[in-house]
């Protein structure tokens, strides 16, 4: 009877020799593949008896988050808290970014520019683009920062928390390298620390910079990949950040080393407590806002980020399968392509038969934006909506107003990194009975 180990299964052997055939390590894109704990591991306590819910078709349920109100003059006034994650122009095609900006707009939320600076078309369409300012400065242009309604510092990315990002050659055309000033047709890879500061003072002032350019009207956001959570926070809030972007393991990437995506950093799960207890010692949580990205797929899910004490999320790789990413009729070309709809994470090839995350001309043309744009609204009021029908049954008018209190986890793990007790019982790993 063949028997399959656990430690050299079949995935370990192909990577093993593929390595000693290539001499070289493995690049890809996408999230963690590995099962971590994660929000399916939690659930709600609806009302029954001791609470009581709120009727879905006659009682209001609000959305709407602000962004950034604690030093700019002009925050975002989002209506729902689903944001759209940093994805740049580069590892998606210019029809991406349009369409990612069109549906943003359509249900009032923000995009994200992503490295490597900003389009026309993610401009023109996005009602509420932050921008990043990244350690490669690909891009950076500071007229268009001060076009832009919110500014956020990288300092760290869930799938490579301390490993910059990756840009492959065949997706480097004339026009990206341009925007970047880089060769064409040359792999980039960026920098992973940022130029001119080495700590929390240096990037004090760098805020204080920022915000003198902007004349104190954008809120500043920082992003850090989820490790040292609970320090990193507490460094960023101290150091003047108005909103704090912390990004999971289970986050996305356009291109970098497969041992990092699966064996950097630390799930989402496990991460937002820390930076909820970060902010909250320093009497600053709901003062500086938190927005969570990793794995977020759908109402569910937000629903328990906002729960935990998170103020948004953003969705990167699911916006992108809105888009129609993964799709089940482009079935037949994913194949040609080594893989299937539903496994396809090459997307550092630049091969996309679904026209997202590639700089292919005749395959970008494939994506219409206004269609896509649609698909994506479509895609967040429904994960809202699915968020509010979670709240009023855990008799809350806001989503805002959902607990800790509200879940249970299923399992001692998830217990322990989500603090909330184990279902059926009061104990929480780790704390006194």
């Amino acid at each position: 009877m063949l028997r399959e180990s656990a430690t050299f299964d079949r995935a370990t052997i192909a990577d093993i020799q593929r390595a000693a055939e290539t001499g070289i390590y493995d690049i890809r894109g996408g999230g963690a593949k590995r099962r971590v704990p994660h929000f399916d591991d939690l659930l709600f306590l609806g009302a029954s008896m001791s609470r009581y819910p709120l009727e879905g078709y006659r009682e209001r349920c609000d959305t709407d988050v602000v962004l950034g109100d604690r030093n700019a003059s002009y925050p975002l006034h989002l209506s729902t808290p689903v944001t759209i994650a940093g994805m740049s122009f580069g590892a998606l095609s210019g029809r991406a970014k349009e369409a990612l900006g069109r549906g943003a707009s359509e249900v009032g939320t923000s995009t994200t520019t992503g490295d490597g600076g900003m389009t026309p078309e993610e401009r023109g369409q996005s009602k509420h683009l932050v921008y990043q300012y990244l350690p490669s400065r690909y891009g950076m242009n500071p007229d268009h920062l001060r076009m832009a309604d919110a500014i956020e510092i990288v300092l760290g990315q869930g799938a490579k928390p301390g490993g910059g990002g990756m840009l492959l050659g065949q997706k480097i055309t004339e026009r990206v390298a341009g925007m970047r000033t880089l060769p064409m047709g040359v792999d980039q890879r960026s920098a992973c620390r940022h130029p001119d500061w080495t700590g929390p003072d240096d990037l004090e002032i760098k805020i204080r910079e920022l915000r003198e350019i902007t004349d104190w009207e954008k809120p500043v956001y920082v992003k850090i990949g989820a490790s040292r959570t609970y320090y990193d926070v507490k460094l960023a809030a101290k150091a003047g950040a108005d909103v704090i972007v912390l990004d999971g393991m289970q986050g996305g990437t356009a291109a970098t080393q497969d041992v990092f995506i699966e064996h950097v950093g630390i799930p989402t799960l496990a991460a937002l407590p820390q930076a909820v207890q970060a902010l909250q010692e320093e009497g600053l949580h709901r003062h500086v806002q938190l927005v969570v990205s990793g794995g977020i797929r759908n109402g569910a899910d937000l629903a328990k980020c906002m729960a935990l004490g998170a103020d948004a999320v953003a969705i990167g790789t699911a916006a992108l399968i809105a888009l129609g990413d993964n799709a089940p009729h482009l079935d037949e070309e994913y194949r040609k392509l080594g893989s299937a709809a539903g496994f396809y994470d090459d997307w550092q090839a630049g091969r996309d038969p679904a026209g997202i995350t590639t700089q292919d001309p005749e395959l970008a043309d494939r994506l219409d934006p206004v269609v896509g744009g649609r698909r994506l609204a479509n895609f967040i009021r429904v994960m809202t909506m699915e968020a509010q029908v979670i709240a009023r049954a855990c008799g809350k008018a806001h989503l805002h107003s959902l607990e800790p209190e509200d879940l249970v986890a299923l399992s001692i793990e998830a217990a322990a990194m989500a603090r909330v007790p184990l279902a059926g019982t009061s104990w929480i790993p780790g704390q006194p009975l």
